[in-house]
């Protein structure tokens, strides 16, 4: 019996110096039936000369977009958008990782067993610039993902994730505004955890490579991790940015979504203008972050109407 496709969506930009080497490591999966659509987003370096390359030997295997630089988020919904409509499953692929052998096998594995909209997502191994093992990251969630931690908190690594055609045909079936989203990543997280399955593998499936560029990285120490929210606490005061990403949600799939999940959505995404409703907000959220710090956070930056 023949294996069910699987389509690789990678985004690329500036990557000339580890692209390679992660297309290399796609080529090397135990699972066979893999084709790989890439999406240049405006490189000024080699980087679309070695996909071209690459693709004068293997046309047969990789496709390639060459865009404007429309940054991470929307180059990666356009290559949903022009993915396989016959692929079974899609993972979604940074440009400087390198994936583990049996990542899609075991994927595949896991999300073959439901018939719903489903994505799975794994750990991964922090590496350094030689892709020297640091340490596993992040930790494994402490409860299940839900929609109500989705919501507030992305514990799904981007790199890592693999969804079904259900899932892609769910993302796809309304035209979203980019610029409400936090990151594609946690966008497909709060769409999956509110209509269907989302699976947890606490095996690593990638060498999360860490250097200069990342767009987004993991934190290595704890002081590095308290250092990077303090900065984003102050880069984006005043946005509100995980209403406005509820905010979008709402407005595509509110209709669509359980009683309780709108209801604690719409609690959620409402003004509240002084520090009684916030308390009162606070006495009946079901909204978590997976470890105690967290949620203790989250309820102070609700209480100084921070979010």
């Amino acid at each position: 019996m023949a294996k069910e496709s699987v389509q690789v969506l990678l985004s690329t930009y500036n990557g000339e110096a580890y692209v390679q080497e992660q297309i290399t490591s796609i080529r090397n999966q135990t699972y066979s039936s893999i084709h790989l659509m890439a999406r240049d987003d405006g490189s000024t370096d080699s980087t679309v000369d070695i996909l071209e390359q690459i693709l004068s030997h293997e046309s047969h295997r990789i496709a390639l977009l060459k865009g404007e630089n429309v940054g991470v988020i929307q180059s990666f919904f356009e290559l949903l958008q022009y993915s396989d409509d016959q692929a079974a499953y899609y993972c979604f692929c940074d440009q400087d990782d390198v994936w583990l052998p049996d990542k899609v096998d075991r994927a595949v594995r896991k999300l073959s067993q439901i018939n719903k909209p489903a994505m799975y997502f794994s750990s991964t191994t922090l590496a350094d610039e030689v892709l020297n093992p640091i340490k596993i990251w992040p930790s494994p969630p402490v409860r299940q993902p839900s929609f109500y931690n989705a919501l507030i908190q992305n514990i799904a690594v981007g790199a890592t994730m693999v969804i079904n055609k259900e899932a892609r045909d769910l993302l796809l079936c309304k035209s979203i505004d980019y610029r409400n989203l936090q990151m594609h990543d946690w966008w497909v997280y709060v769409c999956l955890s509110a209509f269907g399955e989302v699976v947890y593998d606490p095996e690593p499936s990638i060498l999360y490579r860490q250097h200069g560029s990342n767009v987004v990285g993991g934190d290595q120490t704890l002081i590095q991790k308290w250092r990077n929210k303090w900065r984003s606490f102050r880069k984006h005061s005043g946005h509100r940015l995980l209403r406005k990403q509820a905010i979008e949600f709402h407005k595509h799939y509110g209709e669509m979504i359980s009683e309780e999940y709108r209801e604690q959505l719409e609690w959620f995404i409402a003004p509240r203008g002084t520090l009684k409703e916030r308390v009162r907000y606070l006495k009946k959220s079901k909204l978590f972050r997976q470890s105690w710090t967290e949620n203790q956070l989250f309820k102070i930056l609700i209480l100084i109407d921070y979010i």
